[in-house]
């Protein structure tokens, strides 16, 4: 399932921005009318005048709605990013307002013309064509909350990683400050921001590194904390999201110097958390900022220094034979989104030499 792309998403403008853009437009289209006959032509830019401010507004408000994806086509993952980012039930309601309101612009657009098609005085044009422009302009107004929301929701979710689900994904989880951003870079070619307090991570980061012309993609998640899930902060349900719904495999890092200003016992009890949420991949957990620890951790099976470079590419390497992406069970199956196209197959030749060849067949 292709990822959404967020940066693609349109601008939003604002409600009035929206009317002076087609109103604007609307007057441009009345120069262009003509006709000698002063009757029939104000009668001609009136009908235009309405026309073109609606189409402008028709087509501006079923952009957004083309453009924007559509949660049903979205993965799980991406379900719950944008739930957990801005709320699948406003996202919903909004992108449906907007589709009700191009609805009826387009339907005042036709009976303002059928009633300008009617009349028989100039100024009775005007007066119809003032009365359309009202309506429109009171649809648009209607749905002032809703332009609002998905002008503030574009904003974040422009910043929300695409993750392609055909290929391997390793998610990378842990308190808040124990070098998760710092792995990643070191890891990747991506380049998360990495400072020294805690709640760097204000969003998820996607990173990645190539094994044999394969992406091989990393999901960065905020810091979570060793609290009850319904006092987590959406920072936090982003990280949730990434855990229970997308990756091969799931790294949790643990800082066992607690110079993030974690407890040992605290990320312990996050790991207890983390391994009731995944239960269908493997988890393997990692000990970041070797150079500070006092003792090895009598556990710790992957020592890491996203500084030095102590043990990243071993652990590169484990990652890889763990996710197992180039293992090939039966070398003649196809990946299940291989494409197959089915064609029946056609007999060569003309019409007389498939008959001949059928004739001859039967002797």
């Amino acid at each position: 399932m292709a990822s959404p792309q967020w940066r693609s998403i349109p601008t939003v403008l604002f409600p009035q921005e929206i009317l002076d853009k087609a109103f604007r437009k609307a007057s441009k289209q009345a120069d262009l009318v003509e006709d000698p006959d002063k009757y029939h032509r104000v009668r001609k830019q009136m009908v235009r005048m309405t026309q073109s401010a609606a189409d402008t507004i028709d087509t501006t408000l079923r952009t957004w709605v083309d453009k924007w994806p559509s949660l049903n086509a979205l993965s799980e993952f991406d379900r719950a990013l944008i739930d957990a980012a801005v709320g699948n039930d406003d996202y919903r309601k909004s992108l449906g307002a907007i589709q009700w309101a191009a609805e009826r612009v387009r339907k005042i657009s036709g009976e303002s013309e059928s009633k300008i098609l009617r009349l028989r005085d100039i100024e009775g044009f005007h007066a119809a064509r003032r009365h359309a422009y009202g309506r429109i302009s009171s649809i648009v107004h209607q749905i002032s909350p809703q332009i609002i929301w998905l002008g503030e929701a574009r904003d974040i979710l422009r910043k929300l990683p695409s993750v392609d689900s055909a290929e391997p994904v390793i998610v990378v989880a842990g308190s808040p400050n124990v070098g998760k951003s710092a792995l990643i870079g070191a890891l990747s070619s991506g380049e998360p921001e990495v400072a020294s307090y805690p709640f760097t991570t204000k969003q998820l980061h996607l990173g990645h590194f190539i094994h044999r012309r394969r992406p091989y993609q990393m999901v960065d998640t905020p810091g979570l904390l060793d609290r009850p899930m319904e006092e987590r902060n959406l920072i936090e349900m982003q990280a949730i999201a990434a855990l229970e719904n997308v990756g091969d495999v799931l790294v949790f890092l643990i800082d066992a110097s607690e110079t993030g200003g974690t407890s040992l016992h605290e990320q312990l009890s996050l790991l207890r958390e983390v391994r009731n949420l995944v239960t269908e991949r493997p988890i393997i957990i990692a000990h970041s900022k070797s150079d500070l620890l006092n003792e090895i951790p009598e556990d710790a099976e992957y020592l890491l220094c996203a500084i030095s470079g102590d043990g990243i590419e071993e652990f590169r390497n484990t990652l890889i034979e763990t996710i197992g992406a180039d293992v090939i069970d039966d070398p003649l199956s196809l990946p299940e989104d291989w494409h197959v196209e089915e064609m029946a197959l056609e007999p060569l030749g003309t019409k007389y030499e498939i008959e001949q060849r059928k004739e001859m067949g039967n002797n």
